[in-house]
């Protein structure tokens, strides 16, 4: 019993013995390995390395650089048409008010077309009224069409009828405005009611 005692005892003994020799082997294997690598190659990897590093930084700062410019050009797209947008809601902000306010004015014109023929304080007060009118809307920015005797535009009066040309009149002139046309600013508001002369 105790020589086998012994024996066991010999062997663990041996075991790390041989665990340390594989790990000297493995050791001496890698500077085996870095004793291979020439002087000059070894001196050179430190350099390679930092141009790699360079170039790397240097691509990373112009994608920087081009995504800041475009971030730039982005915002100011985004600014110039914020202003847009404030300009144009400033300038048509009273446009639906604006053409309710139309009918107002076609019948102030019919009732001084009705009492052309009477004088007197009634007819003064309807001029007087209509002229303070006409004036707060040309205030508010709006503008009255009236192309009698122009030629015709598509893009602000609409033809109702064609009718032959009388002394004076070219094919194409406006002969007769049955509604008045409007514009706020450059929009226009209603197109004018004429009839053109037939070419």
């Amino acid at each position: 019993m105790a020589e086998t005692n012994d024996t066991e005892k010999k062997d663990q003994a041996s075991e790390p013995s041989a665990a340390e020799e594989l790990k000297k082997a493995a050791q001496a294997a890698e500077n085996a390995q870095g004793a291979e690598v020439p002087p000059e190659v070894a001196q050179s990897s430190p350099e390679q390395d930092l141009n790699a590093q360079l170039a790397a930084a240097q691509a990373k700062a112009a994608e920087n650089f081009d995504l800041y410019v475009r971030a730039v050009a982005e915002m100011e797209n985004v600014r110039r048409r914020c202003a847009e947008d404030v300009q144009k809601a400033q300038k048509f902000s009273i446009e639906k008010f604006a053409q309710n306010l139309l009918p107002v004015v076609d019948s102030f014109e019919k009732a001084l077309e009705a009492c052309s023929d009477v004088d007197g304080p009634m007819r003064e007060g309807i001029l007087a009224t209509h002229r303070q009118f006409m004036h707060a809307l040309e205030v508010s920015g709006m503008t009255l069409i009236d192309p009698k005797g122009e030629k015709f535009d598509p893009n602000t009066q609409q033809a109702i009828a064609m009718v032959p040309a009388s002394e004076g009149q070219a094919a194409g002139d406006v002969a007769q405005v049955f509604q008045h046309g409007w514009k706020i600013h450059e929009r226009v508001l209603r197109p004018a009611m004429v009839s053109v002369v037939q070419g």
